[in-house]
């Protein structure tokens, strides 16, 4: 499966002068795979060293952390190991298995032979210990699930299509009809499958959503193990019913995260280092309300008021159970839900796209804009709407802050009424 990231690596070894890449990210996003196949196009020898796998190999790492000394360890254990100066990948996977191997990314990174690439779940590289961090030395990239333009090439998609429908956005010109319907049927299962590789794969190679269910039940699963695996003791428990609550905080009307929706009696004091938690697993991601929305946005950003976002759509369509895939697939999805599953779906392009999160909601006022983007100085506001309805918070953001302009994202085609554009969901890809 193509993966753009590939792009960051091949940047990476363009540049790189004494210094590691780690890839970080959610568990069973892909990395192992994209990295193993990176090696195998753009060095004529690359080794792995999987620490989950073959705990054996943290014995590598034990003792002396230079580079010559590692490489010695390594055809100790590894005879098959062949070592080509200036052609060679070594791979450390799963490397928050083995804190010693991190703490030695420092001397790998320095030496001149060889490239090195590290990868991990951000679980494990938040709450391992370690005896040094390799400051200066490492550059890190944050892998995500496959996104909506990846899951296309996944499905044999022409890419000429893509761009194709780029060009009408960039021209902001109505798209034909039947091309537009035809994307918005691809993300509508693009929505319910999700991008993580094992499940798109499955989809690909089946067509069969209640085998797709079935290897997102899994994943889930997995991830609740993790929670058990790798939480404090006394967080464990919290963390676990904060992830659990995602689906019934996004049904509600107002998509603020509230610990009350969590246990009756919740409180940020109780959970907000479980909210951290997940972050730091790379399974959530949050959206923060500003108090005015004008260059830069951290700045005036709320902490105490966010929303949280699921970091995959499909792994939050599978919370809701298989009839939600039935709803979407369809297009008969009705009630408060929909408009959380919408603006997660947006919520999932945007992060894949590094663009951070942040939403305008006075306090006692309806009034709402999903998402804010910055454009040089500017801030511009995007409305995400399940159907083509009316735009009042819109309408009012543009009266009282008058940006240069304004984006709608809805299920029908492309628009331009002066500044405000309409746009079909999927175009925010093209942001």
């Amino acid at each position: 499966m193509k993966r753009r990231i590939l792009t960051d690596f091949l940047a990476w070894k363009e540049s790189r002068k004494n210094e590691a890449l780690l890839v970080k990210g959610a568990r069973q996003i892909g990395k192992t795979y994209i990295i193993e196949e990176f090696g195998k196009k753009y060095y004529k020898s690359s080794i792995t060293l999987n620490f989950f796998e073959k705990p054996v190999l943290k014995s590598i790492f034990d003792g002396e952390l230079s580079a010559d000394e590692i490489l010695k360890n390594i055809s100790l254990r590894l005879p098959n190991f062949k070592f080509i100066k200036g052609q060679t990948l070594l791979f450390l996977d799963e490397i928050q298995e083995c804190p010693q191997a991190r703490t030695a990314l420092k001397f790998l990174a320095q030496d001149s032979r060889f490239d090195c690439i590290a990868s991990g779940s951000m679980l494990g590289i938040s709450y391992k210990e370690l005896a040094s961090v390799p400051v200066g030395y490492e550059r890190q990239i944050e892998m995500f699930s496959m996104d909506f333009e990846e899951f296309l090439w996944a499905k044999g998609i022409d890419k000429d299509l893509i761009e194709f429908v780029k060009e009408y956005y960039m021209k902001k010109t109505k798209i034909p009809p039947d091309i537009n319907e035809t994307i918005l049927k691809y993300l509508r299962e693009y929505m319910v499958v999700g991008g993580m590789p094992e499940v798109v794969k499955t989809f690909v190679e089946t067509g069969n959503f209640a085998e797709v269910h079935k290897v997102q039940q899994k994943i889930l699963n997995s991830y609740l193990d993790d929670i058990a695996k790798y939480a404090a003791t006394p967080e464990k428990i919290k963390v676990r019913n904060s992830f659990l609550s995602i689906p019934k905080q996004l049904a509600k009307e107002n998509k603020k995260f509230q610990f009350s929706h969590v246990d009756k009696k919740g409180s940020a004091r109780k959970y907000e280092n479980s909210l951290e938690w997940l972050r730091d697993a790379g399974l959530i991601k949050f959206c923060t309300n500003v108090s005015l929305p004008v260059f830069p946005l951290n700045s005036y950003s709320k902490d105490n008021w966010f929303k949280i976002y699921l970091m995959d759509i499909g792994m939050l369509t599978a919370m809701y159970g298989f009839e939600m895939k039935q709803a979407i697939i369809e297009n008969t999805l009705v009630g408060s839900a929909k408009g959380g599953i919408y603006e997660n779906l947006i919520a999932d392009i945007l992060c894949k796209k590094h663009i951070p999160l942040y939403f305008y909601k006075p306090e006692n006022n309806a009034q709402e804009i999903e998402f804010l983007l910055t454009e040089k100085t500017s801030i511009i506001p995007v409305e995400v709407k399940s159907g083509n309805n009316a735009t009042v918070s819109l309408n009012k953001f543009m009266e009282d802050f008058s940006p240069p302009q304004a984006i709608k994202l809805i299920t029908g085609n492309l628009g331009v009424a002066e500044n405000k554009i309409t746009l079909p969901l999927y175009m925010a890809a093209f942001f």
